[in-house]
């Protein structure tokens, strides 16, 4: 029933931390979904320095997923969007052939308080790669609720339990905010190949072993799989059907490492418009790693 157990890696991004969960060296997807990251959770205190927020980037080949349990993200980009994101709700942002976006934690940086999230990559099928790049945003209230004994999924993409959500995806997919109260049980759909769960908070047990907050675990494909929390429990589901071998490097996604190439070029020289309400600074692009030193 599980393939594998994916251990959250912190990594400190100037300011808070996040939980890396995807790419794993062994396990770079699931599905289409490419990049998992837990962010936070964290307090911030009021008057943040502005060095917290993530400054204007780029990205090819990929749409970006934004959900939060608590706290705001103000999400500004190269298509003229300006949308604050809160709990519940979707920021999904389809990059194409390519956009450029700024998430800034202006209401923390006012008011303080408490943001936990998370935020995911879905790699584009291969003929959307070049697509024109969008975005869109879904209010909770728009978002399937499906509940059971104990148990309250919201689905934020795809198809699943019988329901779809209204978020427009380019492939075979489920994504769900799954909230269980102690001794709840969850059965995890099995229309999907390729499955995994993400404890966010809290204590389940999966096929008679433990698991606590900050492991994804990978499930067998078609194969029936329940969860019964051992704790009150916050979990997101990641399905879908696989698209491919992709490369990725920095923020950018794609099936060509000379797209990728492509990509950092037009970066570093400025050819990629940036957001229309966020133009001051942006992210430079990264030096490239140093050679391996063969006399070490």
């Amino acid at each position: 029933m599980i393939d594998l157990v994916i251990d959250q890696r912190r990594k400190d991004l100037g300011g808070f931390e996040v939980g890396r969960v995807l790419p794993f060296a062994t396990h770079r997807m699931v599905g289409p979904f490419i990049f998992f990251d837990h962010m936070g959770p964290v307090d911030f205190a009021p008057g943040i320095p502005r060095s917290v927020d993530v400054r204007p980037h780029p990205h090819i080949g990929l749409s970006t997923i934004t959900y939060l349990f608590a706290g705001e993200i103000m999400h500004r980009d190269s298509v003229g969007s300006e949308q604050p994101i809160r709990p519940g709700e979707v920021n999904w942002m389809t990059a194409g052939r390519g956009i450029t976006h700024s998430e800034r934690f202006e209401e923390a940086r006012r008011s303080g308080g408490h943001m936990d999230g998370i935020q995911a990559w879905v790699a584009l099928p291969v003929e959307d790669e070049e697509s024109d790049p969008a975005f869109a945003h879904h209010d909770a209230t728009e978002l399937p609720v499906i509940e059971s004994p104990g148990a309250r999924m919201r689905l934020i993409a795809g198809s699943a339990w019988d329901v779809t959500a209204p978020v427009t995806t380019h492939s075979p997919m489920a994504y769900a905010h799954c909230t269980l109260e102690a001794g709840a049980r969850l059965t995890i759909p099995v229309e999907y190949p390729e499955r995994a769960i993400y404890v966010a908070s809290g204590v389940v047990e999966i096929d008679h072993q433990r698991f606590e907050a900050g492991r994804m675990i990978v499930l067998s494909p078609r194969v029936v799989a329940g969860i019964t929390a051992l704790s009150p429990a916050v979990l997101m589901l990641l399905a879908g059907e696989p698209v491919g071998e992709r490369f990725i490097e920095w923020n950018f996604v794609s099936s060509s490492r000379e797209r990728i190439q492509q990509a950092k070029a037009d970066w570093a020289a400025g050819r990629m418009k940036l957001p229309d309400l966020d133009r001051e600074e942006w992210i430079p692009l990264p030096p490239e790693p140093a050679p391996p030193n063969p006399m070490s």
